[in-house]
């Protein structure tokens, strides 16, 4: 069973999970309403992503004989000016979440619940993958600049993108 602090964390990353592919769906329709389907693709697999990893959090949960406490989950930001801007809080949001992962870890070997330790690897080793593909876009769209034409080979190059596991 797991510890009552432990479980309040987990419960909070899941939640943070949900809130992650919501606020990817909405980078999605922002990207879809300017007419670059390859990126908001890009982004709706993400969003599918991010919601597969909270689904990882309740399983675990409920393996673990732990409570499911869904939250509210808060309405992500729905504007941005640029595809830069889209990028920049992409980066910032998977940071944050990286925090959070590693906090979660930290507590798991501080409870010494050494299941969820495990269980947390594989989230560890996924945002190492999630910050640096969020940054290579970044540096690629600051690459592009102004230029409209690299902006859509890079949304043509984005639309390729196979839906996730």
């Amino acid at each position: 069973m797991l510890k009552e602090k432990v479980q309040k964390s987990l419960n909070q990353q899941m939640n943070a999970e949900f809130y992650s592919s919501y606020l990817y769906l909405a980078m999605s329709a922002y990207f879809e309403s300017d007419n670059f389907s390859g990126i908001a693709k890009w982004m709706k697999i993400q969003s599918q992503e991010e919601y597969s990893h909270a689904m990882k959090f309740y399983n675990y949960l409920l393996q673990a004989a732990g409570k499911i406490n869904l939250s509210l989950i808060e309405a992500p930001k729905v504007g941005w000016n640029s595809a830069e801007e889209v990028f920049q809080d992409t980066v910032k949001h998977e940071q944050k979440i990286t925090k959070s992962i590693y906090d979660l870890v930290d507590l798991a070997a501080e409870e010494k619940d050494h299941a969820t330790n495990i269980f947390l690897q594989w989230f560890v080793t996924e945002q190492v993958e999630e910050e640096a593909t969020a940054m290579k876009i970044l540096d690629r769209i600051k690459l592009i600049g102004e230029n409209k034409n690299g902006l859509f080979y890079l949304d043509h190059e984005l639309g390729k993108r196979g839906a996730s596991n």
